[in-house]
C-alpha cells in the first residue's frame, strides 16, 4: 500500500548551489572523502552528484544513526558497499566509541600519504555530519541542531597533526524524483519542516510500515493523535500531532526501521 503526497517535497536553496561549486573547486586538495548518510536511507540519503565528484578519491561511508536502523539491514548495506570497494562504518554520532571507528577507517586510508592528508566530510542535510566531526575532534567545533540547513559554509578543522577535515553544508539533489524518497527524506530530517505537510509524511510512512510488517509497533496518526492531541469538543490537532509523531519516531520509540535495503527494486 502507498500514499501519494499531495504536496511535492523539494528543497535546493542558493547556498547549496554555491557549496557544490566550492566543493568541486576544493577536490584537487582532497585525499579522503567521508560521506555521512542516515543509515535508514542509504539510497535516498545520498546525493549522486557528490558520488560523482568523489569517484576517484579514497572513501569512507558513515552509516550514521545506525541505532535507529534495523541491525541486519545495516549489515547488508555494509556488505553492499564493501562489494563496491567502499568502506562503510555504522555509527551512532552521539557515542564517542562509535565515532572512533570512523577515525580508524580514515587513518587506514591516510597512513601511506606523505605530509598532511585532507578529508572532505560530505552528505545531505541533517545526516549528522557536524556531530561526526565533533565526535572525531572530541569537542564541539561544528554547529549542530536537529534541523536541516544549519551548516552553510565550508570549514577546516585539524583532526591529527597529519589529518585535516573540511566540513561542508548538506546538499540535496536539485529534484527529489520519487514520492517515496520525498517522505523518507522529510521524516529523517533532510528537508525543513516548512517544506512539507507532516500529516502526509506520517501517513506515507505508516502505509509503508504496515506493508513491511502488518503488526508494526508504529501506530497510525489517528491513534497517536487521539491519545495526545484532542482539543475541546473532541477536535483533533493532527498537524501538531504529526510533528510530534515524527519526533517520536526519530527518538526510536516505535522501534528500529530501515526504509531501504540493498535488494529493493
Amino acid at each position: 500500500m502507498s500514499v501519494d503526497l499531495e504536496r511535492v517535497i523539494q528543497w535546493y536553496p542558493g547556498h547549496m548551489v554555491r557549496a557544490m561549486r566550492k566543493i568541486a573547486d576544493y577536490l584537487s586538495l582532497i585525499d579522503v572523502v567521508v560521506e555521512v548518510v542516515d543509515a535508514r536511507v542509504p539510497r535516498s540519503g545520498r546525493n549522486p552528484r557528490l558520488d560523482d565528484l568523489a569517484a576517484r578519491r579514497d572513501r569512507v561511508i558513515v552509516l550514521n544513526r545506525s541505532d535507529l536502523a534495523d541491525p541486519q539491514t545495516t549489515k547488508d548495506w555494509v556488505a553492499h558497499f564493501a562489494a563496491a570497494g567502499i568502506a562503510a562504518v555504522p555509527t551512532d554520532g552521539r557515542a564517542q566509541a562509535s565515532v572512533a571507528r570512523v577515525a580508524t577507517a580514515m587513518r587506514v586510508l591516510a597512513k601511506d600519504r606523505r605530509g598532511t592528508a585532507r578529508a572532505l566530510v560530505i552528505g545531505i542535510p541533517n545526516s549528522g555530519k557536524s556531530s561526526i566531526i565533533n565526535g572525531l575532534l572530541k569537542r564541539s567545533a561544528a554547529k549542530t541542531e536537529n534541523r536541516a540547513g544549519v551548516t552553510r559554509q565550508l570549514q577546516w578543522f585539524r583532526l591529527k597533526p597529519n589529518i585535516e577535515l573540511m566540513d561542508t553544508p548538506g546538499i540535496l539533489v536539485p529534484k527529489i524524483a520519487s514520492m517515496a524518497a520525498q517522505w523518507k527524506l522529510a521524516i529523517t530530517g533532510a528537508v525543513p519542516r516548512t517544506r512539507y505537510e507532516p500529516e502526509e509524511v506520517v501517513r506515507a510512512f505508516h502505509a509503508w510500515a504496515v506493508a513491511q510488517n502488518p503488526r508494526t509497533a508504529a501506530p497510525d496518526l489517528e491513534t497517536f493523535a487521539a491519545a495526545r492531541f484532542s482539543r475541546r469538543g473532541g477536535e483533533i490537532d493532527y498537524h501538531n500531532a504529526a510533528q510530534s509523531y515524527i519526533r517520536t519516531l526519530n527518538d526510536g520509540t516505535f522501534g528500529r526501521f530501515s526504509f531501504e535495503s540493498p535488494d529493493d527494486e
